[in-house]
Formats: structure tokens, sequence, C-alpha cells
């Protein structure tokens, strides 16, 4: 017990001393603290100088094991960004509250690693464990490659473990011994041997199927995250930090086109403004981009998609809201996935007390009434509205009722409010927050729900961008639900191409 208090001291010393080495000189700007995995520290070392020759923003690095740097950051709980070796680590920092918005930097898988020709032979754990061979391993409790290590060989670990020469708390320093000939062997990532003179890998079968991600993760201390994300964000882009980690020997997650300040362009069917145009707002400051917003009905956003002939033009959105399945299939080739984030039901509104009685769809074809409906070559409410009446043979006799068809239902309550229409048929949502002048009246419950996905441009310059806008959507279900959307947003992605409509509903 009195040796963990003392570990637990001694971490607590080391990072306060890291972090009082990396404060800002009094009145100069404030650089940008990064705690960074040993084992990448050439390239992320080369990536931050480029960034800020290019920006003008210090990087400040503090490398270490990456267990050793999660204990510094949950004492600390300063700095900007994380950057750790495996997905455990990572994992931990995220259920501890530590890390925020996570950017996979590279692919790395364990290997044994050996002098340049293989000297003595060594191809098995079995010849590790020879008298004459001499092993070096990382520490588990401080270094990622330990860690996994130790997880993947189970009891082949301890075995290793107890007759190492030398057990070091990062991957570097074990690789460095072996470059030195002072050991005959260690573990460690594979993109670490081209770092060091003289090495080679050999494949251990009992570690070759796995696969870990070194990771930057914005931190939930950092007090300046449009700039933390920018430089995340050169750190995944493949002409910048990509390239660099390429030319370092490392296996790169290619990120988003680098952009200092990328412009996100969403289309997005009216219904959902409500709900997303303050998050969007708050997004865009806090990742430090513009966003081009288009609301509008869905015929008319597929419609000006169709228009462009392809995403590759630069005004071809990245992201797509629509109010409805329904019209997913038109842009699919372009959305081939997409999240169903929330639902929304469709109702007749009414003016309160609904002085002319009307209760099904069937009364909106009553003689002289005035019924608004919107377009349905223009929206989705449109559409579902039609294709809604036309399943009910109520089409020709309603539609003669429609002294007005317009792109979306807020324009319909607008109407009603000046009095000109007796009745329109919009989604709740519309008329959720005025409930002292309408009345909602229900229609039949298996045609009355839209479903609204959320989907990326699977070649949009700014995908990861995009997907991070969703994760921020999921986290703020709450914004959803005061204005009236049931959730949905918990479910797995579904292919835009499996989506399944009912006959009723196929676009004809």
């Amino acid at each position: 017990m009195l040796k963990k208090l003392l570990i637990v001291l001694c971490l607590g010393a080391v990072a306060a001393a890291a972090w009082i080495a990396l404060k800002p000189a009094k009145g100069s700007s404030a650089p940008l603290t990064v705690f960074c995995a040993a084992g990448l520290k050439k390239p992320v070392e080369e990536i931050a100088t480029a960034y800020q020759k290019e920006t003008g923003t210090e990087v400040r690095l503090q490398y270490g094991g990456t267990g050793t740097l999660l204990s510094q950051l949950r004492i600390a709980k300063q700095g900007d960004l994380f950057i750790a070796a495996d997905d455990g680590a990572l994992a931990d920092a995220k259920k501890l509250g530590v890390t925020r918005e996570e950017f996979p930097l590279v692919n790395q898988q364990a290997v044994l690693a050996v002098a340049k020709g293989n000297p003595k032979h060594i191809d098995s754990l079995a010849a590790l464990k020879s008298p004459n061979i001499k092993l070096a391993l990382a520490n588990p409790e401080a270094a990622s490659i330990g860690r996994v290590v130790k997880k993947l060989l189970g009891s082949e670990w301890d075995a290793l473990a107890a007759k190492a020469a030398v057990m070091k708390p990062t991957v570097t320093e074990i690789a460095a011994d072996l470059s030195l000939g002072a050991v005959d062997a260690a573990i460690v990532w594979d993109s670490v041997i081209p770092q060091f003179k003289g090495l080679e890998l050999v494949v251990l079968p009992a570690l070759a199927k796995h696969t870990e991600h070194a990771t930057a993760a914005l931190l939930s201390s950092c007090q300046h995250p449009a700039e933390a994300l920018r430089f995340a964000r050169y750190l995944t882009a493949p002409e910048k930090g990509g390239a660099i980690f390429q030319k370092h020997g490392f296996k790169n997650v290619p990120g988003d086109k680098w952009a200092a300040r990328p412009d996100l362009i969403i289309y997005s069917g009216g219904v959902n403004r409500t709900a997303i145009e303050k998050l969007l707002q708050q997004f865009a400051t806090h990742e430090g981009i513009t966003m081009t917003t288009v609301f509008n009905g869905c015929g008319i956003l597929c419609a000006s998609m169709k228009t462009m002939g392809d995403s590759s033009n630069p005004k071809f959105p990245d992201v797509y809201y629509a109010c409805d399945v329904c019209f997913v299939p038109p842009v699919a080739e372009q959305f081939p996935e997409a999240i169903l984030l929330t639902e929304a039901e469709i109702v007749i509104a009414v003016p309160k007390g609904n002085p002319k009685e009307i209760h099904t769809l069937a009364d909106l074809a009553r003689p002289g009434l005035r019924v608004g409906i919107c377009n349905a070559e223009q929206s989705t409410i449109g559409y579902l509205t039609r294709s809604m009446l036309k399943s009910m043979n109520l089409w020709e006799s309603v539609s003669k009722n429609a002294s007005s068809q317009v792109p979306t239902a807020d324009f319909l309550v607008n109407q009603m409010r000046t009095g000109s229409l007796d009745a329109a048929v919009v989604y709740g949502i519309n008329i959720n927050n005025d409930k002292t002048h309408f009345d909602a009246v229900p229609l039949p419950a298996d045609k009355s729900k839209a479903v609204q996905p959320f989907a990326v441009r699977h070649d949009s310059p700014h995908q990861q961008v995009g997907h991070r806008l969703l994760t921020f959507l999921r986290e703020h279900r709450t914004s959803f639900e005061n204005a009236g959307f049931v959730w949905k947003g918990d479910t797995a992605p579904v292919k835009s191409a499996d989506l399944v409509l009912p006959d009723w509903l196929k676009q004809k």
C-alpha cells in the first residue's frame, strides 16, 4: 500500500513539474500543450514545427509512456491534446472524462524487433525464452505497448517478464537499447522500427492479428478548443501531418483535406431548423470553422443537388439532414449511409377549439373549406401528404380545396395565423409552441410519422468534421426533444440502399 502511495505521489510531482515547464512566458500568447506517446515523438515533433511555421501558433510537446501521461493528466487537469498510442488507454481517458473529440492518426501492430539480419535467429516466443537471449520489454503500467502485449500474450507474458533483461517506461527506450546492442530483442510497435538504425522486424503469430490506433484527443481541460482542434485537423490531413507520418514509416489514417478554417456546407429540411440552428452555431464556434447552412423543402434541396451534377461541385453539401427517409434515395449515391436521428409527427393544424370540427383527412374534402398543404415536388411533408391522401383515395377531393401549396410547413402556419386557412397539414413541431392559437388533429399512426435521417457525404473533403457534428448533435438530445421531436439517434447507421419504404410512399 505504501509503495502504491509513493508511486502516486511521484506521478503527481512529475505532472506538476511538466506543467510548470510548459507554461508560456508572461505576456506571450498561450501555446498549445500536447501530451504525446513517446513512440510518436519524431513525426509529431516535425508536424508541430511545420504547423508553428505555417500558422504562428506555438506547440509545446510533453512525451512519455501513454499510461504515465494519462496519470499526469488526471492529476494536472491542464493541457490541450492527448496523443495516446493504443485504444485501451484512450477508452480509459474517455471513461475518466479527460478527453473529448478523437482524431485517429495511425495504425500500429506489436512486433518483435531484432538486430539487422537477425544474427541470433530469434523468430518465436519460445526463442525469446532462451537463457542466452536478452529481451527488453516496456512496462505495462507506463507504456501502451507493454499493456497491449501483456493482454494479448496472457500467461506467456509472465514468463517473458520474469526473464526480461530490462523493462522500461517507453517503447523508444527499449528500441534504443536494442539499437545500441544492449539487448538482443524487444517487443515494440512496428512503426518504431524505422525510427532506429540497424533494426529488423519479426512478426509473431500471437500478435500479428491485432491492430491498435494511435489517436489524438481534445482534452476536457482545453481552454482553446478551436485552436487545438485546428492542430488536430493538421495532424490528420493527408497532405500535412499524414504525409509526415508516412515519411517516418507509419500507417496513417487519412483525415480531412487541410483547411485552416473549413466551410461545412449543410442542407437541412425546414422542420429541423428549430432544433439545430443554435446547435450549429455552437459547433462552428467550438471547432473554429464556418458553416453554409441551407434550410428548405427537401424536394428543392434534392433538385439543387441534381442540378449540380455530382459532388465535384464545390457547393455540393457535405451534410444532408432530410425531413424524412423518402428523400434519401434521390441522393443515395452521394450519401450512402445515414443515422435515423429523429422522428416528427404529421398532424392537421386547426384554429384553437377546432371551429370547423375537422377530425379526419376526409373532412378536408368538405366543400368550401380552405386547406393548406405543401407542394409535393418541393417538400417532404408535401410529398408525404399527397402520398397519404392518394393511398386513401382522397387526393383529388382534398386538393380541390388546397388554396395554398407552399415549399415548407411554416408558411402554412403563418397563413393560418392571418385567418386565410381553415386547416393545414403540418408537422406537430410547427405548432408545438403555439398551443394558445392551434389544436392538432392526429392522423393515422401508420402514415403520420416522418423520420429524419442525418447523412455525411462519402467523398466530402470535410467528412470527419461532418461526423463530429453528428456526435455533437447526439450529445444534445434534449434540444431535439424540447423542440417536439421523438429521439431515435442512438441506433446504428443504415445503408441508404437498404431503406425500405412502404408501397404507398415509394416515389413513382
